[in-house]
């Protein structure tokens, strides 16, 4: 995975790469707004979130465990178009369908390489999960293209010199604050780039210093003059737009105040607990990289096509049934798999050159340096530790939780999977070749094969069973 050096001259962008992503947003696009209004029912966690949008607009009180944002932008959709599906999921469609676009850009920023970034992009628009969370009055979808969008602002704003850099980098931090108003599992994102930041420090001390320099947005991340702009200057700006963020939700909801509501809302997700007994869906974070435990967000069984969902009246039996509609949010599982591969392969990596740099700095030999090509140390660490920042944390926490709440940790693997197959594509190795393109073929077919369960269609009992492969599916 050995690249060539950074250069500071940005090439003109090609054609193609333009064309690549129009094509990439409107394959998501169109994935997510078909059939938007298919089940005309509240679908799992909607009985929520696209309520408490609906009770922003009645002006009808109510107390939620997560910070209003998500509700907020819900609560436009449905303003617009009404408490119906479409009103209360649309929103989601939309702000879904810019996620490849903005992953597409943090793959630009890290290495100028557009193959690379399209790659990217087109494995985000590839995965089940997301396309099913953003098909749903639903908020993680937010708290994603808000994380996402601080990441790519956070890389932009160091290729900019004056007004236009603090102005990105202020834009940063509203992005920031705003993922952490729709879950303060947004802060992951923020973790993510202080890990990068301090271990960052220690791989510096590995360079040379006649090769110290180069111009790679992570590495301008890394130097000491950035430091107040990461740990003071952004947090200042996110903590500023969170707590104004909050400011509509209190003058409708005045039982709590600032301090007390998340008082309130800290202590329901300690009373929440975990296990089958609090929900049949709850799953460990061990379980997450391998997808054993995806969640059932709609069931039903139909005797013909014609039958409108969800039926009324009392369930059909199963060996009555001739269809079968089911959503389950769950991603594409050869992609799944093949990104804990990669990001395995990555954080070895990464691991491997801490070992190295470590024992350089204790033989303290100049001549024997390592020599640092900023792309192949540099990447590896951020990709690593925007990992862990997402995943570790769950460690400590004892509420139940769902494959979903991986969603963060799996896009940086994600974008691990992508950097490691454009290595390996123009490789000189052929069995690496064949191997990314055999990774690539099966993504395809894996979406392909499991789209019914992303897009609810129906399908027969037997198709049904042969889209379950693992028990721990049902």
């Amino acid at each position: 995975m050995d690249r060539p050096r950074f250069s500071n001259r940005q090439s003109a962008v090609p054609p193609w790469f333009w064309l690549g992503v129009a094509v990439l947003w409107a394959v998501a696009l169109g994935l997510r707004f078909w059939g938007l209004a298919r089940f005309n029912t509240l679908v799992f966690d909607e009985v929520y979130f696209a309520q408490f949008g609906h009770n922003y607009i009645t002006h009808t009180p109510f107390f939620d465990a997560h910070p209003p944002l998500g509700k907020y932008l819900i609560a436009v959709g449905i303003w617009l178009k009404g408490f119906n599906p479409w009103g209360y999921r649309w929103m989601n469609a939309l702000t879904g369908s810019f996620i490849p676009m903005i992953v597409v850009g943090i793959g630009v920023q890290l290495t100028r390489r557009y193959s690379f970034a399209l790659l990217a992009g087109a494995l985000t628009v590839l995965d089940g999960l997301l396309l099913v969370e953003s098909r749903y009055g639903l908020i993680n979808v937010y708290l994603l293209a808000f994380g996402l969008l601080a990441h790519w602002l956070t890389l932009l704003s160091v290729d900019q010199r004056g007004w236009k850099h603090w102005a990105i980098l202020t834009l940063a931090g509203l992005s920031f604050g705003a993922a952490a108003a729709v879950k303060w599992t947004g802060l992951g994102f923020l973790l993510g780039l202080y890990l990068f930041w301090v271990i960052g420090q220690f791989f510096r001390i590995g360079q040379k210093s006649a090769q110290a320099s180069s111009e790679i947005p992570l590495e301008k991340v890394l130097r000491l003059s950035f430091f107040f702009k990461l740990f003071i200057f952004i947090p200042v700006v996110g903590a500023v737009i969170y707590s104004l963020l909050w400011i509509p939700h209190l003058l409708q909801n005045p039982e709590f105040g600032f301090i007390e509501v998340h008082q309130q809302m800290f202590g329901y997700h300690k009373r929440v607990g975990s296990g089958p007994s609090i929900h049949p869906y709850c799953s460990s974070l061990l379980t997450w990289p391998l997808m054993l435990r995806p969640v059932s967000y709609f069931y039903q069984l139909a005797s013909s096509l014609q039958e409108a969902m969800p039926m009324t009246g009392p369930p059909l039996p199963f060996d009555k049934a001739k269809y079968i509609y089911s959503v389950y949010a769950m991603g594409n599982p050869p992609l799944w798999w093949a990104t804990t591969v990669a990001i395995a392969l990555v954080t070895g990596k990464t691991l491997w050159q801490i070992a190295q740099i470590g024992g350089q700095k204790i033989k303290a030999s100049s001549q024997n340096a390592i020599q640092f090509k900023p792309e192949r140390h540099y990447l590896p660490l951020y990709l690593t530790t925007s990992y862990a920042a997402h995943l570790l944390p769950w460690l400590s926490i004892s509420r139940c939780a769902f494959l979903y709440h991986y969603m963060p940790a799996y896009l940086f693997s994600s974008i691990a999977l992508a950097w490691v197959l454009d290595a390996w594509l123009p490789s000189k190795n052929r069995s690496l070749r064949i191997l990314s393109l055999v990774v690539i073929a099966l993504t395809m077919l894996g979406f392909l094969f499991w789209l019914p369960f992303y897009l609810g269609l129906p399908i027969s009992p037997r198709e049904w069973q042969w889209h379950t492969w693992f028990p721990s599916w049902i």
